[in-house]
């Protein structure tokens, strides 16, 4: 008896991490997605439409803070409002819980679901399928767990 209440007394006194939690992303998610039809590739994929209030960010710098999906190509990278298991290309997320950080340099200490917060000038893609929706342009990360 006296080693479970000694066992209770220490985990209620052992100070527990909580996971730390996404900013930034409530901007998407009222942004409506409707397929679409491209010919060029020959299937239809789902294309966002953007609200006048998103549309007036563009261009501006925003801040994001959010998991790093290890999807790198050229200049950019990842990031999820959702862990690698639930985010858009693995779980069942859509897609305004995803963004393209493009950066001068990608850094090499980024493992998967390593949380970053990162600063950009929001771009907004609605034609290009090749780039995800929302890009963050000229980024830097100014916070990560490292």
């Amino acid at each position: 008896m006296r080693i479970k209440a000694l066992l209770i007394t220490l985990l209620c006194t052992i100070p527990f991490t909580q996971n730390p939690k996404p900013e930034g992303w409530e901007i998407f998610s009222k942004v409506k997605f409707f397929p679409k039809y491209y010919e060029e590739i020959g299937i239809e994929l789902i294309t966002p439409e953007f609200d006048e209030a998103l549309k007036a960010l563009e261009g501006k710098d925003i801040t994001l803070s959010g998991f790093y999906i290890p999807m790198e190509l050229d200049s950019f990278i990842m990031i999820s409002a959702l862990p690698f298991n639930s985010c858009f290309f693995c779980g069942g997320a859509g897609p305004e819980t995803v963004a393209e950080i493009q950066m001068q340099s990608i850094p090499k200490n980024l493992d998967p679901d390593t949380f970053v917060k990162v600063k950009g000038k929001l771009k907004l893609n609605d034609e290009d399928i090749s780039h995800l929706n929302f890009i963050l342009e000229d980024s830097e990360i100014i916070k990560d767990n490292e």
